[in-house]
């Protein structure tokens, strides 16, 4: 065997050994690379401006609410946070986009009882998961709500409601901002608890409930304190009970409708931030000491207080474990009052 043939031979069988070391190379950089750039991006983070999906229109209350908190989180971050509201289908459209975009934490949606725990239990069929397809972040606010009565109506405390009503079933109205919305799971799980039969009567929005309320034509209404509050102060309206857990700031002098006897009521709207599913836990947990730090602030807690808001920070987990209780409570609501919307 000659020189050359020997080290044609050499080489041949070298060949794969060295093919094999750099396949090995390439896919251990490969494992190690998604590593090394999940690091950078959570030390660094935001390191571009950050988009907040609200979905629904500008001018309502979900609205102010991310506006005042993307505010406050662009002071502290030194990167724009955009507040994106993309409108239409109830909430829907907005809710999907975030769900399909990058986890990255650069878009982020303005989470609502609506978009999250009432959609999926009066929607069959929704574009997306309101558990798989998101990683809860933090609570970032509460509505407390008011149930109120015409000034016509001879009650004056939630007692005396459930006393007229329980002798006058079926000939008290309630109004509502629509079909299906947590205003309307709040009255019929008021009614569940208290036994009493009180005709829903829905409109569309605040503003045509809240007139027709005060007109008299409906008697009751359940809703967020900032319209109903002016009303009150007249004389036009009286003040039964508040629906969360404690006294609202608002009205400090109103009662809970739990502790006016009626244990286990609480109803409010509220916000929070939540982000793609498969959002880095790291970028998670940087994104909820961000926000509990701007909720802490005296002047975003009294920017929100002229929107009937109140400042309410969270744990991921404590979110999570919050929108499942009031799942679990509203489909029990919607069984009990056969509720279906179109």
């Amino acid at each position: 065997m000659t020189h050359s043939t020997l080290c044609n031979k050499f080489s041949a069988e070298r060949r794969p050994l060295g093919a094999r070391y750099a396949m090995r190379l390439l896919l251990a950089a490969a494992a190690l690379s998604p590593m090394l750039h999940a690091a950078e991006p959570v030390q660094s983070y935001p390191g571009k401006a950050v988009r907040l999906i609200v979905p629904y229109p500008p001018g309502g209350g979900t609205d102010a609410v991310a506006r005042v908190v993307g505010q406050k989180l662009s002071e502290l971050w030194g990167q724009q946070v955009v507040v994106d509201n993309r409108g239409g289908a109830g909430g829907l459209i907005g809710t999907e986009t975030v769900a399909r975009s990058a986890p990255d934490g650069y878009t982020l949606l303005l989470a609502t009882s609506s978009g999250l725990v009432v959609n999926p239990l009066l929607t069959p069929k929704l574009p997306y998961d309101a558990v798989k397809d998101f990683a809860p972040v933090s609570m970032l606010a509460i509505n407390p709500t008011l149930l109120a009565a015409h000034a016509g109506v001879p009650v004056a405390s939630i007692k005396d409601l459930i006393a007229y009503a329980k002798t006058n079933p079926g000939k008290l109205n309630y109004a509502s901002v629509g079909a299906g919305t947590p205003i309307h799971l709040g009255m019929e799980l008021f009614k569940m608890l208290t036994g009493t039969n009180i005709v829903h009567v829905p409109y569309k929005g605040s503003g045509p409930a809240v007139t027709e309320l005060l007109a008299g034509q409906v008697q009751l209404m359940l809703n967020s304190i900032p319209p109903m509050l002016p009303h009150v102060k007249t004389g036009r309206l009286k003040a039964l009970g508040v629906g969360s857990a404690e006294r609202s700031s608002a009205m400090p002098n109103v009662p809970t409708i739990a502790e006016s006897g009626v244990p286990g009521f609480e109803t409010v709207t509220w916000f929070g931030i939540s982000a793609p599913a498969a959002t880095s836990p790291a970028i998670v947990a940087k994104l909820n000491t961000a926000i509990k730090k701007v909720l802490s602030d005296a002047d975003l807690a009294q920017r929100m207080a002229t929107q009937g808001s109140e400042p309410h920070a969270s744990t991921p987990a404590a979110m999570a474990a919050y929108m499942r209780e009031e799942s679990a409570r509203w489909k029990k609501v919607i069984a009990s009052a056969h509720i279906v919307v179109d």
